[in-house]
């Protein structure tokens, strides 16, 4: 069947319909991909974000802690 056939024996407003509805799944596809890419972009940041606090949080501390109190590991020292 050829574009002819189909104009002819389901009319314009079907041609139309399916015309529109083509043109809307190539508009939806194309808006999708920016929005895909910012997805990425902003996975990549998070990792990097995630990794930074994880390396952050896991570090040892170079000097106490707790300020206020005497460090357990110099015993006999004062500061």
């Amino acid at each position: 069947m050829s574009t002819f056939d189909v104009l002819h024996h389901y009319g314009t407003a079907a041609l139309l319909r399916f015309a529109a509805a083509v043109a809307l799944f190539l508009l939806l596809h194309l808006v999708r991909i920016p929005l895909v890419l910012i997805a990425r972009v902003l996975e990549g940041v998070m990792r990097r974000v995630d990794g930074y606090a994880v390396r952050q949080a896991t570090q040892r501390s170079p000097r106490p802690i707790n300020q206020f109190f005497a460090d357990a590991t110099t015993e006999g020292e004062t500061t």
